[in-house]
């Protein structure tokens, strides 16, 4: 690979972290400048970018649950969205082409529906990203975007089939065979342990299993790779092996947005139709939210969605392509669309930025909800006659909460974002409630009640104790605050949030290790002997 290709990579991420915007603005930003001095894009970049956008599904099928899908807020609002946006956007179309855009002269009608409807999507590679790096792909308004955002992936599927003239191959029934299958691959993941080869093996399941058999039967490979990651979804392990992919799927898809920029060079005319297209994401952004409002949910899930969703796809050039190869579109559109999209991303990442000021802003301004008619996931969450709060209900949180619970005989209240280890330990008869404290959407619906004396936060994670810790303050919670961390260097960080008592987990071990042991040689401790 041209070193020209990494060094563009990097000062790019640089400079837009320097910006305080993600490094894939930068990325994009290195592949147009890249374009500009005449760098030919390497056929391993073009592999790389699709081996990460192929990782980047699978990933988000192992972290996807499937009822999300079927959620009428989900199917109903991505199909209605697609519906009206398509037909607002043909419409536009219409009037610019009889106003005069030179660019729309001569294209027919049918192809600016085509144009419409490509401009439709989001882009899932983009949105899973930012919301990755924000920690909120569980938030309510993450499984949301997350959820339309695989709705139209496979309308798209469906529309490439269709456009290509052939039929799927018999064999692609076959497929089904994975689902009895799929115990099989969840005990093999159980095996590997949590090395190389559990990464290995998920690279097998995106690329072979998924990709490459489904590619070799008719279907989009990318969808054979999100389908694999779903059918391991419902084992503990899938999250596991998703966080030991995440660097990788994270470098593969540098690949990606530098191809993006390095697709073609734009003329002034071809620039101006493209931030004419970037104007209209607004509008784009408002029929999400006025669609999402039709469903019962609270206006922070639906605007924070709507805001996220507000950018154009990758997909809208693989349709530009297919219009351009069929002769319905001049060749030019697809510059503009290449630029159209990368612009959107850009905007979307300014949009991401500043979402909860957005929503602080328009929030008083919008009808009020009554909170019964709210979808389940959306409901306010009460603590009852809670006097504690443990956050993380692992192995140390379940401790805790014994402890409080038989020793202290408090009141306590256990939170998990995890749904199955809720269900367990609801059965074995725990106060629990499924919650993110990493998810601002949680700390809006959460209820503190003043009977609650006590937090824990007994989260695997020191970013989610961290944000749990900040949440907390920012509330001004008027109780005890203790932190368990993993590392010598997360105390300070944690005291400096204002938690009352840290933990480290192994010093505390070790040191109950040794009184144990010490105990059971009958040895006094040297502050006994001095007493």
């Amino acid at each position: 690979m041209d070193p020209a290709i990494i060094i563009a990579a990097f000062l790019g991420g640089l400079v837009a972290l320097s910006l305080h915007l993600p490094p894939l603005v930068g990325f994009l930003a290195g592949g147009f400048v890249l374009n500009f001095l005449d760098v030919e894009p390497s056929p391993l970049l073009g592999t790389l970018a699709d081996v990460g956008v192929t990782l980047l599904l699978f990933t988000i099928g192992l972290k996807l649950d499937i009822r999300t899908l079927l959620r009428r807020d989900v199917w109903g609002g991505a199909s209605l969205h697609m519906l009206v946006s398509t037909l607002t956007l043909v419409a536009i179309f219409l009037i610019l082409k009889a106003v005069g855009l030179p660019l729309l002269a001569g294209v027919a009608p049918t192809t600016l529906l085509l144009l419409s409807f490509a401009l439709s999507f989001s882009s899932t590679v983009f949105v899973v990203k930012v919301l990755e790096k924000r920690s909120e792909t569980q938030a309510a308004y993450g499984r949301l975007a997350i959820g339309v955002l695989i709705m139209q992936d496979i309308f798209a599927v469906a529309f490439l089939t269709v456009s290509s003239g052939t039929l799927p191959s018999p064999w692609a029934l076959g497929l089904v065979l994975l689902i009895p299958l799929a115990p099989a691959l969840r005990a093999l993941l159980d095996r590997l342990g949590h090395g190389e080869m559990q990464m290995l093996f998920g690279i097998l399941l995106a690329l072979v299993l998924g990709y490459a058999l489904f590619e070799a039967v008719g279907i989009k490979g990318d969808l054979g790779a999100l389908l694999i990651g779903l059918l391991l979804a419902p084992h503990p392990a899938g999250q596991t092996l998703a966080r030991s992919m995440f660097s990788l799927k994270e470098l593969l898809l540098v690949g990606f947005f530098l191809s993006l920029g390095l697709t073609a060079l734009p003329s002034w005319e071809q620039l101006g139709v493209a931030m004419l297209l970037v104007l209209l994401l607004p509008l784009k952004s408002l029929l999400y939210q006025l669609v999402f409002m039709r469903f019962r949910m609270r206006h922070r899930t639906s605007l924070l969605a709507s805001l996220s969703l507000t950018n154009y796809s990758e997909f809208g050039l693989i349709v530009g392509a297919i219009a351009v190869s069929a002769g319905w579109l001049p060749a030019r559109w697809l510059v503009i669309l290449s630029l159209a999209v990368a612009m959107s991303f850009a905007v979307s990442s300014l949009l991401n930025a500043f979402s909860e000021r957005l929503y602080r802003r328009i929030e008083p301004r919008l009808p009020a909800i009554d909170t019964a008619t709210l979808t389940s996931s959306d409901r306010p969450i009460e603590v009852g006659d809670a006097e504690a709060v443990v956050l993380g209900m692992g192995r140390i949180g379940r401790s805790a909460y014994r402890r409080l619970q038989k020793v202290y005989g408090l009141q306590v209240l256990g939170i998990d974002s995890n749904p199955k280890s809720v269900a367990r330990l609801s059965e074995r008869g725990f106060n629990i409630l499924e919650g993110d404290a990493v998810d601002s959407d949680f700390w809006d619906k959460l209820l503190m009640s003043p009977e609650v004396r006590m937090v824990v936060l007994a989260m695997p994670h020191h970013a989610g104790n961290l944000a749990a810790l900040k949440q907390l303050r920012w509330r001004h919670f008027p109780g005890r605050i203790t932190a368990v961390v993993e590392y010598p260097e997360e105390i300070e960080p944690i005291r400096e949030l204002g938690a009352h008592a840290v933990f480290h987990v192994y010093d505390e071990a070790g040191r109950a290790l040794a009184d144990s042991a010490a105990e059971e040689a009958g040895i006094d401790s040297k502050i006994s002997q001095l007493g």
